[in-house]
């Protein structure tokens, strides 16, 4: 099982960004695929989660309106679409992969996660 980060760099202020998290060693569908980020100094903190079942997707309150989840399932692969980037978005940000079932409420709650990624930095700065 692999799930691969990409996307992340340096990006100013109100910019935007593409994350991609290519999965394999496991049914797409069977999964869905959450977004985490970690900054230095502070606690893992889960953004979205989107269904590779039907792309259903659920987004924290801290980021809601401004990032986006989708994804390409002939290719295998989740994408985080960010907004309007602020300097206190610069992370590590993360995929991981949590059974189907679990979506919902678990989607924010790593620990319930199965498998994850190495993560891509991101760093917002002018």
């Amino acid at each position: 099982v692999q799930l691969q980060a990409s996307g992340g760099g340096l990006v100013q202020p109100g910019g935007s960004l593409r994350l991609s998290c290519a999965v394999s060693g496991f049914k797409f569908d069977d999964y869905a695929i959450g977004w985490f980020r970690q900054a230095p100094g502070k606690e893992r903190e889960g953004l979205s989660c989107i269904s590779g079942l039907n792309g259903k997707t659920f987004y924290a309150d801290s980021v809601k309106g401004r990032v986006s989840a989708s994804s390409d399932n002939a290719k295998n692969t989740v994408f985080l679409h960010m907004n309007n980037l602020k300097p206190e978005d610069s992370a590590i940000y993360y995929c991981a992969a949590i059974e189907e079932f679990r979506i919902g409420y678990y989607c924010f709650i790593g620990q319930f996660y199965n498998y994850w990624g190495q993560g891509t930095q991101v760093t917002v700065s002018s």
